[in-house]
């Protein structure tokens, strides 16, 4: 427990995530659905969010960790 009488953990991350309409959706997913997820919450298209996704890999820094951490925090659409 968190000491506030509740769950927290994964599930409670899940919940905030899906309500600011961070979701992996079912359809149109290429590996884990997440840049289609965040591609819907933002409104530009899967292919321009991969594109972006593709070309920051070009340079320094965590992108790829940033991928896989939000694989784990975006739950599945239902």
């Amino acid at each position: 427990m968190n000491g506030e009488g509740g769950q927290g953990g994964l599930p409670q991350v899940h919940a905030g995530a899906a309500r600011r309409g961070l979701v992996r959706p079912r359809q149109g997913r290429m590996v884990a659905g997440v840049l289609a997820g965040l591609a819907n919450r933002f409104g530009i298209s899967p292919f321009a969010a991969r594109v972006v996704f593709l070309v920051t890999l070009l340079l320094p820094g965590p992108q790829f960790l940033a991928y896989l951490a939000l694989w784990i925090v975006m739950p599945s659409e239902r």
